[in-house]
């Protein structure tokens, strides 16, 4: 389950969400084991920011398609928690960076790009949308945000082909803003989102969902 920590750079409270250091699937635990860290930033008083990775080789896996085809929980009661969770991450109201440590396949490619900006490993790991290849199809949710905040040919690119985009490739597709070694990831998005903590409040996450406004109502609503 992912935990949270705090530090406090230059006067802004920079909160590190941990999601763990397995596959870090999307299951109804794991998304509300997310929110919950969410609630703790989200509450916080004055400057604050947040940064997202994992530990070990992935990001994120995604959604964790066992449970969704366990028959034990419907399609929209499953999927309705995560669609609003990358919605919450889209139009948070911190700055936010998403650490990306590892492999971010699927849904947690998705997460990462939800955040206003990425660190990702120069040396190992790709981002990837692979639906194609699962024969699955992306809500409508899923497909503007991707479409909102990827350029043109690497939204194409990368939704067609299912394309792994590696370090370098991923910085110059407008996926990664930066890239660091394995063992300065976290440091380098603390650093990248710590200045920009005093823009922290509701004025900053309503003008995140008028910059994207269709992905942010179509999560929000868990549309499928």
């Amino acid at each position: 389950m992912a935990s949270i920590t705090k530090r406090d750079v230059d006067g802004t409270a920079v909160f590190i969400l941990d999601m763990g250091d397995t596959e870090n699937r999307f299951n109804l635990a794991s998304v509300a084991s997310i929110n919950e860290c969410l609630d703790e930033v989200e509450q916080a008083d004055g400057a604050r920011a947040l940064v997202t990775t994992g530990r070990g080789k992935f990001f994120s896996n995604g959604l964790d398609l066992d449970e969704l085809m366990s028959g034990e929980v419907s399609a929209e009661d499953f999927l309705g928690p995560a669609l609003g969770m990358l919605g919450r991450v889209l139009t948070f109201p911190a700055p936010t960076v998403a650490a990306i440590n590892g492999h971010a396949f699927a849904g947690g490619a998705m997460l990462a790009i939800a955040h206003d900006r990425r660190v990702m490993r120069a040396d190992r790991g790709f981002w990837c949308v692979n639906e194609v290849l699962l024969g699955m199809q992306f809500t409508p949710g899923m497909l503007e945000l991707l479409k909102e905040r990827l350029p043109t040919t690497t939204f194409h690119k990368a939704l067609t082909a299912a394309h792994r985009f590696g370090g370098d490739e991923a910085e110059a597709a407008g996926i990664a803003d930066e890239l660091a070694p394995e063992a300065e990831v976290v440091e380098r998005a603390v650093a990248l989102v710590a200045p920009l903590g005093p823009t922290a409040g509701p004025v900053l996450g309503e003008m995140k969902g008028h910059m994207y406004p269709t992905a942010a109502r179509l999560l929000a609503d868990g549309v499928l």
